[in-house]
């Protein structure tokens, strides 16, 4: 009995994965890997997506600062994930994330 859940859990496992590795384009590739550029609003702010292999931007602004949800001020912070480089620059009405890999 315990053999048959394995392979039936094992079967759900390599149908889904496949379906769960795409974006919402279509594409089974990774965001570092390909590119693409999408505008949209997100509530009462623009949003900005920018992809290139190795780099990512995201910009945000937000008329007169509503609808901010970065923490409040002017403020930068860079810093290191494993192998990307991440700069972050916030504003009152703006939002600025860079993501360069090695």
């Amino acid at each position: 009995m315990r053999a048959l859940w394995v392979v039936g859990f094992s079967i759900a496992i390599a149908v889904v994965a496949p379906a769960e590795a795409r974006d919402r384009h279509g594409s089974e590739k990774p965001w570092w890997r390909d590119s693409c550029h999408e505008e949209f609003l997100g509530g009462p702010c623009e949003v900005k997506l920018e992809s290139k292999p190795g780099e990512f931007k995201r910009e945000i602004k937000c008329k007169d600062g509503h609808g901010a949800t970065w923490e409040r001020g002017e403020w930068k912070d860079e810093y290191r994930d494993g192998a990307c480089l991440v700069k972050i620059e916030a504003k009152r009405d703006e939002y600025k994330e860079e993501i360069k890999c090695d």
